[in-house]
């Protein structure tokens, strides 16, 4: 197998100021997961990059009348409005050299002006749903467990922010055993197959016989069904379930069978299951993540943390794909995408946080 060719600026420390479309093309090719560093504002680099040739965006810009960073850059504007249509040029030009079975993880915070609080992380989803054709899958909550000090005296403290899954297409790439919870194991107790929360059927088998509000077909099914199921687990095809039966147990959801298929098949067959995957479960769309401390590095205080990139890039980022931060800051993206084994680029207006990004990629040689 021929080994791949490394360009030689990718052998030597350097970021990149110009030919991006040229150098992406030489990253695509080599072997390295180092990060491709392109220093200039995220919306002129972002036109000189090919189409479709991103598989995934992970980034947190800066956040509006919070903090001036190094270099200026966005997030300065006087009025937040503009500071959301810039931002959405920004990002209706990343969708262009997104691929078609590409995602794109958005964290935001929002800000005050006058004692009221903007919305500016939905004032941008909106925009980019309605009027840019994006497709937001998940709407993330981002515990960050503790705030900083808050002296407010007329509100509660702020302790989360939005990450928002945006994708380009209905099919999309999207890999949810890599990020699945490890499942607890099915057990043997007195020669019984018991699941992992101590389930061996045999309840569900008498609630089943005592019914009476089954008729005897359909316990027939019932059992059937109920030893069918009891069987995957004992197999090792489910780790777990639950079964809902009619006048035992109420639905999920809704008992209403126009907006709930549950209560639908309740009604019809008079039972249902609810099967846990026997590689565990996947996150929650609440992710408990303590913000990141500056880590030595006082020139940039921005909170994101690791934590915040891992699910993002292991869910919708394949493994010969490419990660993209076009707001990279100090290379936290980055960081994780090459902790993963992907390649990733950063994009920053500031020289300095590019080389920070650079000190703690190749911190990691």
């Amino acid at each position: 197998m021929q080994k791949a060719k490394e360009s030689p600026f990718l052998s030597e420390r350097g970021i990149i100021e110009n030919g991006f479309s040229e150098r992406l093309e030489e990253y695509k090719s080599s072997s390295t997961t180092s990060p491709l560093l392109m220093l200039g504002d995220a919306l002129g680099v972002l036109k000189e990059l090919p189409d479709s040739s991103i598989d995934c965006v992970v980034t947190s810009p800066p956040y509006w009348g919070k903090r001036e960073y190094d270099n200026g850059g966005i997030g300065l504007e006087s009025d937040y409005r503009d500071f959301v249509k810039d931002l959405c040029a920004i990002f209706l030009e990343l969708k262009r050299v997104l691929k078609d079975d590409g995602s794109f993880w958005l964290n935001m915070g929002d800000s005050y002006k006058a004692k009221k609080l903007l919305g500016i992380p939905w004032r941008v989803a909106f925009e980019l749903t309605d009027n840019q054709g994006w497709i937001l899958r998940n709407s993330v909550i981002w515990n960050k467990v503790k705030s900083g000090m808050d002296n407010t005296k007329d509100r509660l403290g702020n302790v989360h922010e939005n990450v928002f899954h945006f994708v380009k297409k209905n099919k999309y790439y999207y890999d949810a055993d890599s990020i699945r919870s490890k499942s607890r194991q099915t057990k043997v107790v007195n020669g019984a197959v018991v699941s992992a929360t101590g389930v061996s059927g045999v309840r569900y088998k008498r609630q089943i016989e005592l019914s009476t509000a089954l008729s005897d077909e359909e316990k027939l099914l019932a059992r059937e069904a109920l030893d069918s199921v009891l069987s995957d687990v004992a197999e090792g095809r489910l780790s777990d379930f639950r079964m809902v039966i009619r006048g035992q147990q109420r639905s999920t959801h809704s008992d209403k069978e126009k907006v709930s298929g549950r209560a639908k098949e309740l009604r019809d067959k008079g039972f249902y299951f609810l099967k846990y995957h026997p590689k565990g479960s996947k996150p929650t769309d609440v992710w408990d993540i303590i913000p990141e401390d500056t880590q030595k590095r006082d020139a940039h205080f921005a909170p994101y943390p690791e934590d915040l990139c891992r699910i993002p890039i292991l869910a919708t980022c394949p493994e010969d794909g490419i990660v993209l931060d076009p707001f990279c800051g100090t290379g936290t993206t980055l960081l994780v995408a090459k902790q993963l084994n992907r390649k990733s680029i950063g994009i920053d207006i500031s020289k300095q946080y590019l080389d920070m990004s650079e000190e703690r990629s190749w911190s990691l040689l």
